[in-house]
């Protein structure tokens, strides 16, 4: 293991502290039934919409897309840019995330006739690699598709995911590399599709309710007697 991504001595101490602070979590939080979407189209737009915005306004561009009754790939495909950008004004960047909501109905529709488990079927390589490919489309909304959508066993990485690593000690730098950060996880923890699922978003929700970037709620938190961060005073 690279000496930059933990201190802890061997893969069976790097595997049961991730089990550790997972069921630490787990049990201070309950399970997080993420991802919210009624849909696995759903879950894919919002996905897209979620980048560089918090859930709460892509909630309220997802509410727009349902009022107007285009959340589907021929209902985005045959609405205007204007009119599709309007809709989803409230998840920010909305010029640019139009153009990328229309890039990947039209490449749905082009390279697996709109059927969107067609891409689903996919093994996670070519999956992963697939998504990759699409314009806009980074490491971390690829693996949130391919982990909440297409139900396959992936670790999403997120800058909750760095914050928290640090803080214990897995990790050197927030700066870590995403695929570092993520073979940490998948190479010590079982393949499990519901526990990086459940993992993922119980870290989201730790950082957001406990561990927060500028002050941290260090006094009683459940992760207190692993976190070095802690450790050190603070609170």
């Amino acid at each position: 293991m690279k000496q930059d991504i933990t201190k802890l001595a061997s893969s069976n101490d790097i595997s049961q502290f991730l089990y550790n602070i997972y069921n630490k979590l787990y049990e201070f939080w309950g399970p997080q039934h993420w991802w919210p979407a009624e849909t696995k189209f759903e879950m894919v737009i919002g996905a897209i919409l979620a980048q560089n915005i918090s859930w709460n306004s892509v909630e309220k561009a997802i509410c727009n897309l349902k009022r107007a009754n285009i959340l589907s790939i021929e209902g985005i495909l045959q609405t205007s840019d204007e009119k599709l950008a309007e809709l989803i004004k409230p998840a920010g960047y909305y010029n640019q995330k139009t153009k990328r909501l229309k890039e990947f109905c039209n490449f749905l529709k082009r390279e697996f006739n709109s059927d969107l488990e067609k891409l689903f079927a996919l093994d996670i390589s070519s999956l992963r690699q697939v998504l990759l490919s699409q314009k806009g489309i980074g490491f971390e909304t690829a693996d949130s598709i391919i982990l909440y959508g297409a139900e396959k066993p992936i670790f999403v990485v997120d800058s909750y995911t760095k914050r928290l690593f640090y803080r214990l000690g897995l990790i050197e730098s927030e700066k870590a590399k995403y695929e570092d950060i993520q073979n940490l996880v998948m190479q010590n923890l079982e393949l499990d599709t519901y526990i990086f699922n459940e993992f993922h978003a119980l870290i989201v929700k730790h950082c957001k309710e406990r561990c927060k970037s500028k002050k941290p709620m260090c006094k009683n938190c459940c992760l207190s007697a692993f976190c070095i961060y802690s450790s050190h005073g603070q609170n």
